[in-house]
């Protein structure tokens, strides 16, 4: 998603990010591409998760707890223990990395979008969601 160069440039009417850019270290790369590939007057329907979900050590958000643990920006490959780093890979789950609002939002509107709705969506089955909304959806 950091590289598009298969695609010439303006050749889309739109671009859907479903939440998948924590998935990347470095996010800005991904609106530069999804912008370069748009038609002039395209959209971009974007989603990514509040950077603040990431303060929170997994394990306990699994069992219910909010337990405060890593400062923003969270990446699993600095801010893990080895131990949760090696259990995580057994497990054959993905590492995420966090990306701050300027980053999420900045890169967007420096990447050349403008930004015409935001929605902030809660999932009722994660812990956070309690206190605050953990997704946001945006249109440009």
């Amino acid at each position: 998603m950091a590289d598009l160069s298969q695609f010439a440039n303006e050749s889309f009417d739109l671009v859907f990010h479903p939440v998948s850019n924590c998935f990347v270290p470095d996010v800005c790369p991904v609106w530069r591409e999804a912008f370069r590939v748009l038609r002039p007057g395209g959209r971009l329907l974007a989603g990514f998760l509040n950077p603040a979900i990431y303060m929170f050590d997994i394990d306990e958000v699994d069992h219910g707890e909010l337990v405060v643990r890593h400062a923003i920006p969270y990446e699993d490959l600095r801010d893990l223990s080895p131990a949760r780093r090696a259990r995580l890979q057994a497990d054959g789950q993905q590492l995420e990395f966090s990306h701050t609002l300027t980053e999420q939002i900045g890169g967007q509107l420096e990447a050349g979008f403008v930004l015409l709705h935001m929605y902030e969506d809660r999932h009722s089955d994660f812990t956070p969601a309690r206190y605050f909304r953990p997704t946001w959806r945006r249109a440009h």
